[in-house]
């Protein structure tokens, strides 16, 4: 497998987690937008369309390819936001399994995305 293969299935596995996570999100808009008012955050309906957008769009534009370094850089630092914001009680081990699995998509994504080809 080439390495431009190897970056595609890359981007589309990572792309799937992001679009799937963004539909979830769709299907229980009243339940996301409460759960982020109960971390304190202002405007939820405002980081809610901001949440679908950034996992949809971004990820369907990772899949295709188009400016994966932009796209990917923004995942980034939305993954890196969501962390901090809503997976940081490292005392309930399902927000640390969150943490770290976002953790490690950021990992993945600026390792595989971000600078394909670079290893």
């Amino acid at each position: 497998m080439t390495n431009d293969y190897a970056a595609a299935l890359g981007r589309l596995m990572i792309a799937t987690l992001f679009v799937l996570s963004g539909l979830g999100k769709i299907a229980a808009p009243a339940i996301t937008q409460a759960y982020i008012a109960s971390t304190g955050l202002p405007l939820p309906i405002a980081g809610y369309l901001i949440a679908v957008v950034v996992e949809v769009a971004g990820g369907l534009l990772l899949a295709v390819g188009y400016r994966t370094t932009f796209v990917a850089t923004g995942m980034a630092v939305f993954t890196l936001a969501t962390a901090v914001f809503f997976h940081n009680n490292f005392a309930d081990q399902n927000q640390m399994i969150h943490f770290l699995r976002r953790r490690l998509r950021s990992i993945a994504r600026y390792d595989g995305t971000v600078f394909p080809g670079e290893h």
